[in-house]
């Protein structure tokens, strides 16, 4: 593969759009319990949500996955959605919302420059939900290189930071 320079900073990924056996239901995990915004439907087959009023973060549709199912294990295809929450309070409210809806978790993990949550939305795709911490703290090797690393997170410690900040 050719070497190229480095992709311009501030380049990020703007949304991901899931295919969904059921609009509806998708729309009650994604805005009913992670609370995202419905900002348009798109004819019974499709919505566009997000946080904050951006057009758009997920797009959801059933055109070519009406009444499907998920990929079987072991084939291609996407491992997780990861969605980035501002604060360590914000990502315990999203992991109150999700136990509150009784949605099991399938893991929770310190990675050092991160704490993650890991679930999945109703068709099974993978869904992380995360907090970074501030650059300043992540993991760092005596030349400078990160040095993530995957430990178990503290799940009673993270929802109390939820009613501090309450």
């Amino acid at each position: 593969m050719p070497q190229n320079p480095p992709i311009v900073a501030g380049t990020r990924i703007g949304h991901v759009h899931l295919k969904v056996a059921d609009i509806e239901r998708a729309l009650g995990f994604y805005c009913g319990v992670l609370g995202f915004e419905l900002m348009q439907r798109y004819g019974a087959d499709a919505a566009f949500i997000s946080a904050g009023g951006y057009h758009h973060h997920i797009g959801l549709n059933t055109w070519e996955s009406k009444g499907g199912h998920p990929p079987a294990p072991g084939t291609t295809g996407l491992f997780h959605t990861a969605i980035l929450y501002p604060t360590r309070a914000a990502l315990a409210d999203a992991l109150h919302r999700v136990t509150g809806a009784g949605i099991p978790l399938d893991g929770a993990s310190d990675h050092g420059v991160s704490q993650a949550l890991y679930l999945r939305d109703p068709d099974e795709n993978g869904v992380e939900l995360y907090w970074d911490r501030p650059q300043a703290e992540w993991p760092r090797t005596a030349d400078g290189s990160l040095a993530m690393f995957t430990r178990r997170l503290d799940i009673e410690d993270l929802m109390r930071q939820r009613v501090a900040q309450s």
